[in-house]
């Protein structure tokens, strides 16, 4: 699958600062990337919300890869742009729905407001358009017009839901959707979750009870948990992420409002400090805003040069 067209249009704010300093910094007559260069550059990368251990360390790899006895064949800008890829291939892995286990169990959990249910809605659309069958488990019964906004992704991808009736047990929603999705034969099921902070220890022994509950009706489910970030939250959605993998155990990540935010640079956080593959970006509201991860593309729009 290959980025949409939109990817581009909607990089993260973050990328001017600091395509503004590789630009006057590096360029195919300005091989030597002073140390000044650098400096200004460290700011832009915490501005970005980047993290200093995560900047020292980018940093730290360009000089290493700098050869003063080379310099007059060496092209920093390109060097740096290799370092970024570099870094951001190690979280570059799509989404692979095993047929082997019919239905294929993704859970999807995340703090309040960070787009659990849109991200599933848009998450259901790539999945049909690429010959899976989908059923949406409406788990989130806490948030007033959860099961409507995900009754409604249901019209829109025409996929299939389970939804409570009244105020039901999260687990058992849950349960009642994967009975029925074996029943018809789905591919795949897209399990919704509450909203809940990371530090809410009672709603984190919720989630626990929920993959006890899959497991019973697989051993081997959920076969993913999705943990959805918001970059806007910059270096917290790092610790969130940190939170939320040694309470549950954590298989990858979507990062949702890239479009509108100037701490996009957590990704870069994350490849460093979690090596969590990152499913998807999302870079706005629309259904086709939902992006596959790739490095080389997101490096690209990083380091373009216009």
């Amino acid at each position: 699958m290959t980025s949409k067209p939109s990817f581009r249009k909607k990089i993260p704010k973050f990328l001017s600062g600091i395509k503004s300093v590789i630009k006057s910094s590096t360029s195919a007559n300005n091989l030597n990337f002073s140390e000044t260069s650098f400096e200004q550059l460290e700011t832009q990368l915490l501005l970005a919300d980047v993290g200093v251990e995560t900047t020292m360390w980018l940093l730290d790899k360009v000089r290493q890869k700098i050869n003063p006895k080379n310099s007059e064949n060496l092209n920093t800008y390109y060097l740096l742009q290799n370092v970024v890829c570099e870094l951001l291939q190690q979280i570059e892995a799509p989404l692979l729905i095993d047929k082997k286990h019919q239905p294929y169990v993704v859970l999807v959990v995340g703090v309040n407001g960070a787009g659990k249910t849109t991200t599933i809605g848009k998450l259901a659309s790539t999945l049909t358009q690429n010959d899976n069958s989908v059923l949406l488990a409406a788990g989130d019964t806490f948030r007033a017009g959860a099961v409507e906004q995900l009754t409604q992704w249901a019209s829109i991808t025409q996929t299939k839901i389970v939804a409570p009736s009244g105020n039901a047990d999260p687990a058992s929603v849950i349960f009642d959707a994967l009975q029925s999705s074996l029943a018809q034969g789905v591919d795949v099921v897209l399990a919704d979750t509450a909203g809940r902070l990371h530090t809410t220890s009672g709603l984190i022994e919720q989630l626990k009870k929920i993959k006890r509950v899959i497991s019973r009706f697989d051993y081997s489910a959920p076969h993913e948990t999705i943990l959805v970030l918001d970059a806007t939250q910059g270096q917290n959605a790092l610790n969130q992420a940190k939170a939320f993998h040694e309470a549950i155990g954590i298989s990858s990540l979507v990062v949702t409002k890239l479009d509108g935010t100037a701490k996009g640079g957590i990704l870069l956080a994350i490849a460093r400090e979690l090596s969590l593959p990152v499913r998807f970006l999302a870079t706005g509201e629309n259904i086709s805003d939902l992006h596959q991860f790739e490095a080389q593309v997101f490096a690209n729009a990083l380091f373009a040069k216009n």
